[in-house]
């Protein structure tokens, strides 16, 4: 069973920085984030594979970089130039693996944490 607990996320002013943590325990192979705003449908935000390529979504890329720490089992999204339409609450993911194309599937996941708050405001 594997189980993800994030930390992180908060409040910051249009323009600054946040970095979400997801440690996770069990057997992981792919994981990722995925963020959802109030009235709006899950989206994929980034994701990285057991080869540790990542997938980034293009309305962050460029401002957000996903890691991962394996020796601590330890997945990172760092969030640079923060927008007022990237607030959502924001989940951390992990599944077996998964082709490159599919990486940024909510539904292809089965194990997810219990959600961070990210807030930027203008």
């Amino acid at each position: 069973q594997v189980q993800l607990v994030e930390s992180g996320g908060g409040s910051v002013q249009a323009g600054g920085s946040l970095r979400l943590s997801c440690a996770a325990s069990g057997v992981i192979y792919c994981m990722g984030w995925f963020r959802q705003a109030p009235g709006k449908s899950r989206e994929g935000v980034a994701a990285i594979d057991s080869g540790d390529t990542p997938s980034i979504a293009d309305s962050v890329k460029g401002r957000f970089t996903i890691s991962r720490h394996n020796a601590k089992n330890t997945l990172y999204l760092e969030m640079n130039r923060l927008k007022p339409e990237d607030t959502a609450m924001y989940y951390c993911a992990a599944g077996s693996g998964l082709p490159w194309w599919r990486l940024l599937v909510g539904s292809d996941y089965r194990n997810w944490g219990q959600g961070a708050q990210v807030t930027a405001s203008s």
